[in-house]
């Protein structure tokens, strides 16, 4: 069974599995919840990490070097059992290294490090993606949170995403959970977007470029949350129409596009590490208190 680890500080308290290294709970100390409570009648997801790739592959198999690998949507990292390698009242540290099964759909030696950390009222997810063999790795990465819709405190009122750069970011469709190579009006106006369920009627909405390194997700004259991204270019957000969760989605990588080419190194945005070299990728997130 998963264990699940309790960090906290006077402002914030997170839970987080084993399972996945994934966040179970986010509590600020007026006993409110902000994080997606996993509901199995909509999603069983609260906040996985996506490794080693994001999206989907055609039919859930990919190319590396030629050769062909099953790969389920988002990659098995959210389904392994992680180690906790260290904790401390406000940071927990877990770790998950390749194995014999591992390198049966994905052959390579790697370690992924998920940290969580607490200073105020701001959460920090940062992961380390490692290369421990000598051969080139290609991966994806990304975060996958869901925080509720509406906030706490933000019943009835219109909840509104703000792009720090204001910008009017194009969408990018998905066919079949691929990418399409077409390229859709933005549903930004001047970096600022007002939520509804009817958006995501066609899944997820993502911008592959442009929507920069910070937003806010808030509910109108109600509470906010300030997010900012580090080394994730891309930007999805999703939620399954009628629940009550939005994920706000910080990546470095994306679903292959529909028609293209099935090699992993091939996929937008692939990261490739050099034998010994490593990536760092992380999310922080500030909570009203």
């Amino acid at each position: 069974m998963p264990t699940i680890t309790r960090i906290a500080n006077d402002v914030l308290s997170i839970e987080v599995s084993s399972l996945g290294a994934e966040m179970q709970a986010v509590t600020t100390r007026d006993g409110a919840n902000w994080l997606w409570n996993g509901d199995a009648a909509f999603w069983t997801g609260r906040s996985p990490v996506l490794f080693p790739i994001v999206g989907k592959a055609p039919d859930d198999t990919l190319l590396i070097d030629g050769k062909p690998y099953t790969m389920a949507q988002h990659g098995f990292a959210r389904r392994r059992e992680f180690s906790l390698a260290s904790a401390t009242a406000t940071l927990c540290r877990y770790t998950l290294d390749a194995t014999e099964d591992t390198r049966a759909t994905y052959p390579f030696d790697f370690r992924l490090s998920v940290e969580h950390s607490l200073d105020g009222p701001t959460l920090t997810v940062a992961a380390k993606v490692e290369n421990r063999g000598d051969v080139p790795m290609p991966f994806g990465f990304g975060f996958h949170p869901a925080f509720l819709w509406p906030l706490p405190g933000g019943d009835g009122k219109p909840h509104v995403v703000t792009l720090d750069n204001g910008a009017e970011p194009k969408r990018q469709p998905l066919e079949n959970g691929l990418l399409s190579q077409a390229r859709e009006t933005s549903p930004f106006c001047k970096g600022r977007l007002v939520l509804a369920q009817g958006q995501f009627e066609n899944d997820a909405l993502v911008f592959p470029e442009g929507a920069g390194d910070g937003l806010t997700y808030q509910a109108e004259g109600g509470p906010a949350l300030k997010f900012h991204f580090e080394n994730l270019p891309n930007l999805a957000l999703w939620t399954k129409p009628g629940a009550p969760f939005l994920c706000i989605e910080p990546w470095h990588g994306t679903a292959a596009e529909f028609g293209g080419s099935r090699e992993l190194k091939d996929r937008p945005y692939t990261t490739v590490l050099s034998a010994g070299e490593s990536r760092r990728f992380a999310f922080s997130v500030t909570f009203p208190v």
